[in-house]
């Protein structure tokens, strides 16, 4: 599986922002989609997660009632909606996977199978 993101930026605080993440070379609607985000000199830290099936989403307290993530099974395409933002929501972001067999609570541990290249999104004050 092969992970694309894109949709970074320059915006202002309070301002809004995109990311979209394209999936190929698996079966799009089988997998876990996440969003983890990481500054430099600092750990990969979690930010949101959509289960392949059902209504299971999860979120980082960082970030809970701000941004929404979504998925497009026909476009294979994830999406993670980035509202008021914050100079502290300034980072790489990075799209992941995981194969729907493994356990949908480990996404927030970092536990995905397939990682995408980052896009970076500065928030200024």
């Amino acid at each position: 599986v092969q992970l694309q993101a894109s949709g970074g930026g320059l915006v202002q605080a309070g301002g809004s922002l995109r990311l979209s993440c394209v999936a190929s070379g698996g079966t799009f609607e089988r997998l876990n989609m996440a969003w983890f985000r990481q500054t430099a000199g600092k750990e990969r830290k979690f930010v949101a997660a959509i289960k392949w099936r059902g209504p299971s989403i999860l979120y980082s307290d960082a970030v809970k009632g701000r941004f929404i993530i979504s998925r497009d099974n026909a476009k294979n395409t994830a999406y993670l909606q980035m509202n008021s933002l914050k100079p502290e929501d300034t980072a790489v972001y990075y799209c992941a996977a995981s194969d729907h067999r493994t356990p949908f609570n480990r996404a927030p541990m970092g536990g995905m199978d397939y990682w995408g290249k980052g896009t970076q999104v500065t928030v200024s004050s």
